[in-house]
């Protein structure tokens, strides 16, 4: 890979579940083959490494990736920055898991196919973040003046992400346990296929989310409202 380019994300390719039941035994159709739920353990994880790579990148692993550390609320929400500047940044696939019961669960069992991104040290300017909230969104901005937010160790679990982006030393390919670039939390579980890059740089970012952590993350001007329209 070059250095450094301008990239634009691609889509991936969501796999298929695996068939083998949780336990026990399970129905069988005409060509013998058993017919079992999607289990955590053996989920399939997906990764959208944002570069210039013609095909859509999708792995099979034997062990789910977990993007966060908490049951999220099922309910998506949208993020939105002119500018997002990171040093020291990692990718990878996970699985996100709502709380049981959960009335937001539908059919997906109660889990959500991230891609988990990990920024070390970001800058973020005119941060917009919105969620329906049915007939009306929570309104939050920051950002918008001289400072702009920041944010360490920041993490984000996305079903899609755009925007302008550039990477300075990328790496496509890695095995998740492997990444060191964005510090500890910027590893995933072994055998899940990743990539890493020094730094990046992303035009119109746009992201929908289901989780975001951060070890500080500092929001100058914030305001917060309820707002007809989202981000």
């Amino acid at each position: 890979m070059a250095s450094s380019s301008d990239v634009t994300p691609s889509a991936g390719n969501t796999p298929e579940p695996d068939d083998r039941p949780e336990s026990g035994s399970a129905p069988q159709g005409a060509d013998g083959t058993r017919r079992g739920r999607v289990r955590l353990r053996r989920a399939a994880v997906l990764a959208v490494p944002a570069a210039a790579v013609t095909a859509a990148l999708a792995i099979l692993t034997a062990q789910g990736a977990l993007g966060v550390q908490f049951a999220i609320s099922g309910m998506p929400f949208t993020v939105t920055a002119t500018e997002l500047d990171g040093t020291g940044f990692a990718q990878f696939g996970g699985l996100d898991n709502m709380a049981e019961g959960s009335p937001n669960a539908g059919d997906t069992g109660g889990q959500v196919l991230v891609v988990t991104s990990v920024i070390k040290d970001a800058t973020l300017t005119k941060l917009c973040q919105s969620v329906d909230l049915g007939g009306t969104n929570l309104l939050i901005t920051a950002g918008g003046g001289d400072a702009k937010v920041a944010a360490s160790d920041l993490t984000t679990d996305s079903t899609l992400l755009s925007g302008d982006a550039a990477f300075n030393n990328i790496e496509i390919g890695n095995d998740a346990s492997t990444l060191d670039k964005a510090g500890p939390k910027g590893r995933g579980p072994a055998g899940v296929f990743s990539q890493q890059a020094d730094t990046v740089h992303i035009k119109n970012l746009r992201q929908t989310n289901y989780a975001t952590t951060a070890g500080v993350f500092k929001l100058p001007g914030l305001k917060m409202r309820f707002s007809d329209a989202g981000c």
